[in-house]
């Protein structure tokens, strides 16, 4: 097992909170976690029909073989259960006692909020982040090669073809998830706008342009993207609020969790095809900025990610929030430094005066180096701090 530093955070949480949730995308390693963090809980599956019947018919007697805790699997299955486990942790007053691990965020964590709020240390967990990865020992054949097959562990795991493995996941997770969360008529509908979302990676979000693209109204372009968010399939970058005397754009920008993932959709065969591709300037920033996601997850904290763009077109690719404070982050996919990949950021810098903190740049290079006191990083050591 390749080592998660979400595991860290989990044990910290253990100490301060009856009941921890781990939830993130399907296959992404939750249940390995779980169990790898917790390994004298019982584990159980909600998947399991008949554990989900005794969990639905008697919740009572489904915890009371728990004395000691457990790990109950895909805990959204069974939304009954959440205020059983309330009466029970607020009796005994016990710290780490049951672990829930959920795919769908909207499941989860709607019974969270509404039941067991106060009570459950939550971890957003997201497939392998590239830090990861090089403590794991993987070997990285390159960056086309990494973003052409994803974080997934699965095929890092078992070495499965990524065209393979994602045509699956496809068919089996995606549509399903959709399936139980929103009636869809027409699949083959569905699978053309998840392409068309893979198209616009790193672009403004057009609700308009993909539902007319796709063929279907404003407000399902808006259910399924809910869905996919809620499945921790794409995430929205929000835009910074703050306009330094400018007009902002006020328009989130689409992102996939996995470029993996959106590699395949894409059509993209192998990493010669993904290098010569014209979405592979749009899959580097997509890689950068999950690798920036997945930190503050592993941390066990919220995003503080951001853009910003003003009506004029200058733009900075990521704006990290640090108190009062803005970090940008400028993201070129070049494995050649040239001196112009620094102008947006010190333009940038005009504007916010005080409230910036120093620049950093992320590159497709290989060598970490200083210019013009901007740090710039290898995508290979992504030191930028959130």
């Amino acid at each position: 097992m390749i080592p998660r530093q979400a595991t860290t955070v989990l044990l910290q949480l253990a100490k301060g909170y009856p009941i921890l949730a781990i939830t993130g995308p399907r296959q992404a390693g939750k249940t390995t976690l779980a169990q790898a963090t917790f390994p004298d809980k019982r584990y159980v599956s909600l998947e399991d029909p008949d554990e989900r019947a005794f969990a639905d018919e008697d919740p009572r007697g489904f915890l009371n073989r728990f004395p000691d805790g457990a790990i109950l699997d895909e805990a959204q299955r069974c939304p009954a259960l959440f205020s059983y486990l309330q009466t029970r942790v607020d009796a005994e007053r016990r710290m780490g006692q049951f672990v829930l691990t959920g795919s769908q965020q909207l499941g989860l964590l709607s019974g969270i909020t509404q039941t067991l709020a106060g009570r459950v240390g939550l971890v957003q967990l997201l497939p392998f982040s590239l830090q990861e990865l090089q403590q794991g020992n993987v070997p990285i054949e390159g960056l086309n090669d990494l973003m052409w097959r994803g974080m997934y562990p699965p095929i890092h795991d078992r070495k499965l073809a990524p065209e393979h493995w994602f045509a699956n996941y496809v068919m089996t997770y995606l549509e399903r998830d959709v399936r139980q969360i929103i009636a869809v008529h027409t699949l083959s509908l569905f699978q053309r706008f998840i392409k068309l979302c893979a198209a616009r990676c790193g672009q403004l979000l057009n609700m308009a342009s993909l539902a007319s693209d796709c063929g279907v109204s404003h407000g399902t372009v808006r259910a399924w993207l809910s869905v996919l968010e809620a499945g921790y399939v794409v995430f929205l970058l929000q835009p910074h609020h703050q306009n330094f005397g400018k007009r902002l754009v006020k328009t989130p920008k689409l992102y996939f969790v996995d470029t993996g993932l959106a590699a395949f959709l894409l059509g993209i065969r192998d990493p010669e095809h993904l290098s010569i591709h014209s979405a592979r300037g749009a899959l580097f920033e997509n890689f950068v900025i999950s690798e920036l996601l997945k930190r503050r997850y592993n941390q066990g904290l919220a995003s503080n990610l951001y853009f910003w763009r003003n009506n004029t077109g200058e733009e900075v690719d990521v704006v990290i929030e640090m108190g009062e404070k803005l970090m940008p982050v400028e993201i070129k996919s070049s494995q050649t430094f040239t001196p112009d990949f620094l102008l947006g950021l010190k333009r940038w810098a005009q504007f916010a005066g005080d409230a910036a903190l120093p620049p950093q740049l992320v590159f497709g290079g290989d060598e970490n180096m200083s210019r013009s006191g901007v740090a710039v990083h290898s995508w290979r050591s992504i030191q930028v701090s959130n």
